[in-house]
């Protein structure tokens, strides 16, 4: 087919159907629209709305009496919002999706940075009003630390079990609070301003994007 041939049928389209972009404006429409599939396939619209669900319940652990003054608590909401992040990684399409994406590691990396800005941004609202210990830069380390461990668990283990990941994590971190370990890989127990937590965590998230970026969860028999 010729260029112009090609821009024949472009308009005999837009002649049809008046919302079908033309001339430059196709391209970007295109990509917008593969942005959006590989947002829905990843299942990222359910997986905000229970990040909201965890900003409200992260509201009321806040608020409860009883949790005044306890970072291991909150840290259970913090470690359930990073899980999700990771679950999200995984494709209803399995090797096919690896074999025809060839803009699958922005996709990916793109994907995983937005819903864990998101998980971030969600439990900070949920923190209005209420007393967060450690403040944002704790919470920020936090979230970004044990979503990194998820995105490792999904490229070993898969998407469908990557929450195992987090779950460990919390379990060694509820650990280490009663325990009062102070390793900067148990970045939880450390104080905010800590920079070998802040590092660690922010190792854990790059190898976990990395990771996911590149190879993406591990396929399952599932997928």
């Amino acid at each position: 087919m010729t260029m112009a041939g090609s821009r024949d049928v472009d308009a005999d389209v837009a002649s049809v159907n008046p919302t079908y972009p033309t001339g430059r404006s196709r391209r970007s429409w295109a990509a917008g629209r593969v942005v959006r599939l590989h947002l829905v396939s990843r299942r990222v619209p359910a997986a905000l709305a229970v990040m909201l669900a965890c900003a409200a319940v992260f509201q009321g652990v806040l608020r409860w009496p009883g949790s005044h003054g306890s970072l291991q608590t909150p840290l259970i909401i913090e470690a359930a919002a990073a899980a999700i992040v990771a679950v999200a990684t995984g494709s209803p399409f399995g090797e096919s999706e690896r074999a025809t994406g060839r803009r699958l590691p922005y996709l990916r990396l793109g994907a995983a940075v937005g819903l864990t800005g998101a998980a971030f941004a969600a439990l900070l609202a949920g923190s209005t009003g209420a007393v967060l210990l450690g403040g944002p830069l704790s919470l920020l380390r936090n979230v970004a630390g044990i979503a990194g461990v998820g995105l490792l668990a999904a490229g070993v283990l898969g998407a469908w079990l990557s929450w195992i990941g987090p779950m460990a994590y919390l379990a060694l971190a509820e650990e280490a609070l009663s325990s009062g370990w102070h390793t900067p890989w148990m970045w939880p127990t450390r104080p905010p301003g800590d920079v070998g937590g802040a590092i660690c965590a922010a190792l854990l998230f790059g190898v976990g994007l990395t990771v996911i970026a590149m190879r993406g969860a591990r396929v399952t028999n599932r997928e």
